[in-house]
């Protein structure tokens, strides 16, 4: 067990990740890797299992959340989550064996393709009708979430709910149901398959979690009464500078 004052701060940033993960509506993830890999200067990949291990719980707790509320069916769920659990678990083995500075690199490309989204995006209110699901499509999303999810250990969601919003049809509240069918399970299979690689510092990782899990839900709260359109702007301009600097510390 940690001392007490690094304990407590390390609660302090879980909370504080949690909280903007929730005001943002982006994960705490893709903040927690940026600030392991950077601020504590561990390897890209044990930044990225750490940060699953904050990750997950809140993610599955969404994830049952959405589900006790919209009533996904399971044949659906099943569909988008096993190919995307299966794509995670490999991709994660290929990430914990990869060098990390081209690990690196492309995650910090990733980010400055979401931040470059983010800029360019405009919300959409939800149709008033959605198109029949096509579940034999579910497993191709899948595995374009389960890629982010095992590559990067983070951006499922970010992929899937665009592509089962706009490619599918299906309205926004039900895309984020059924991404979070696909990134919660694929979260836990990416955080096991990094742990089994040793890639998961355990000392920051739980505390990290059990911070963020008190405070997630004030940031989504938050989020409801702050304006929108400036939010978006500043979080994508942070992570704009991230993916670079993170870009061109892998070419060190």
């Amino acid at each position: 067990m940690p001392p007490i004052p690094e304990l407590l701060l390390t609660l302090g940033a879980g909370a504080a990740l949690g909280l903007f993960g929730g005001l943002f509506g982006i994960g705490g993830g893709i903040i927690a890797v940026p600030l392991l890999a950077l601020g504590l200067g561990m390897p890209q990949s044990m930044a990225q299992g750490t940060a699953l291990a904050l990750m997950t719980p809140n993610l599955l707790i969404a994830w049952w959340r959405y589900h006790q509320r919209l009533a996904i069916d399971w044949p659906d769920m099943l569909a988008i989550a096993v190919p995307g659990m299966l794509t995670t678990w490999g991709l994660a083995i290929f990430a914990t064996r990869l060098d990390q500075a081209v690990l690196r690199i492309v995650f910090g490309a990733f980010l400055v393709l979401l931040a470059l989204r983010l800029l360019r995006s405009r919300r959409h209110a939800d149709s008033a009708s959605e198109l029949p699901l096509q579940r034999r499509s579910l497993p191709v999303v899948g595995m374009v979430g389960g890629s982010s999810m095992g590559l990067l250990g983070i951006g499922g969601s970010l992929l899937a709910t665009p592509l089962l919003a706009g490619w599918l049809g299906q309205r926004q509240a039900r895309a984020q149901g059924l991404a979070l069918s696909l990134v919660a399970p694929s979260a836990a299979v990416a955080l096991a398959t990094y742990a089994q690689a040793q890639q998961v510092d355990w000392r920051l990782g739980l505390p990290l979690a059990a911070g963020g899990l008190f405070t997630v839900s004030a940031g989504v709260t938050l989020a409801h009464k702050l304006p929108e359109r400036q939010m978006r702007k500043a979080f994508a301009l942070v992570m704009l500078a991230t993916g670079i600097w993170l870009s061109t510390a892998g070419l060190r």
